[in-house]
């Protein structure tokens, strides 16, 4: 998702404007996690989660993109390939993040896991993750390339013409992730992870529109966001039609091991084409433009739920502490996180009650 401030009227106190004018123009990507919101900033990344004591524990990391480390990652088709790339890997060791920062997962690991790490060398978590991303890439291949890939096959041999057999084969696809999306916001869990997503979409448009970060100010916005990753699931979707519809006519495949890895090579330029088309639609308010993301948009009905006010409080810490760093003010774990009472504090115009202030404040509520 992308961020762009504008220099109109702003409804920000004045220090707040001060810090968001000395703060250049950027974009904002984000993605919900467990109990919580990642945003990242262009060179630097904040997860917020809440814990089960109601306070939200921040983390901040450096970020430098790879593009900016060479150069040629950041040319268009081929940043969109990169990132289809590194997404997977980013986004599990976001969750992971999450899960450990919210505090709740304590277990002794087991003789058999304590073994593991020994022979291979590397920590538990570092284990877990690979596997996952191992069975996360066996899911998406069997369900989005090889199921799709088998019914093809089976129309092609049946007789049916190239244009048939690959409209069939994409619709296909779209049904497998509309229903695995509908699955998953079934499950409790899954879908309150689906309210902080639509929670950050909140919180990216309310900052967009410059308005001050407050879960009144970013409740009023819609929770479907034109560059959403929903949005360009459906892009790749689409393009992939309109590239295997060209390429089926000029190279007709009728094995299905063949088709198979045919679809796998295409994923890259399929991911690069789709990724420009996203950046595309989603920077231009024409009415073509509106009416070719309308469907993504739709998509993200799935994917997002209304968010409550205190799901928008752990995106907006996230939001300022991605643009602003951590509140120095704030305690901190033994890990460096920081630990925040209210959302307030990660503001970077708050300004913490003196001590004197503060006990006279807690003996007035003890009274």
């Amino acid at each position: 998702m992308a961020n762009s401030k504008k220099a109109s009227d702003t409804k920000t106190t004045g220090s707040q404007a001060d810090l968001l004018n000395a703060c250049p123009r950027v974009d904002i990507g984000g993605q919900a996690v467990m109990e919580g919101v990642m945003m990242r900033a262009p060179h630097a990344v904040a997860i917020a989660v809440r814990r089960p004591d109601q306070t939200i524990v921040v983390k901040h990391s450096p970020y430098v993109p790879l593009s900016e480390k060479h150069a040629w990652m950041g040319k268009p088709f081929l940043r969109g390939m990169v990132n289809m790339a590194t997404m997977l890997s980013f986004g599990l060791k976001t969750l992971e993040d999450s899960t450990n920062m919210l505090g709740v997962l304590d277990e002794e690991p087991t003789k058999f896991e304590k073994w593991l790490s020994r022979v291979l060398g590397k920590g538990i978590d570092q284990i877990v993750m690979a596997v996952a991303m191992v069975l996360a890439v066996i899911l998406a291949m069997g369900l989005f390339v090889a199921i799709p890939a088998g019914v093809e096959t089976a129309l092609r041999s049946a007789g049916m013409p190239p244009v048939g057999y690959t409209l069939i084969g994409g619709i296909v696809k779209i049904l497998i992730l509309v229903g695995y999306m509908i699955f998953a916001g079934s499950v409790p869990d899954v879908k309150r992870t689906f309210q902080y997503h639509g929670a950050e979409h909140k919180t990216v448009y309310c900052h967009e529109a410059d308005l001050e970060l407050t879960p009144e100010n970013a409740k009023t916005f819609s929770r479907l966001h034109p560059r959403c990753g929903t949005a360009f699931l459906l892009i790749v979707f689409m393009i992939s039609i309109l590239l295997f519809l060209v390429l089926n006519i000029l190279v007709p495949i009728s094995n299905f091991f063949l088709r198979f890895l045919f679809h796998i090579a295409m994923l890259p330029i399929v991911a690069g084409t789709s990724y420009e088309v996203l950046k595309g639609l989603a920077h231009s308010e024409t009415k073509l433009s509106r009416i070719l993301r309308w469907p993504g948009l739709q998509m993200q009905r799935l994917t997002t739920r209304e968010p409550d006010s205190g799901m928008l409080e752990c995106a907006i810490a996230a939001m300022n502490c991605a643009l602003f760093g951590l509140p120095k003010h704030a305690p901190r774990t033994k890990e460096g996180w920081a630990i925040l009472k209210s959302y307030r504090e990660s503001d970077p115009s708050y300004v913490p009650p003196a001590p004197a202030e503060s006990e006279e404040h807690s003996e007035e509520a003890s009274a």
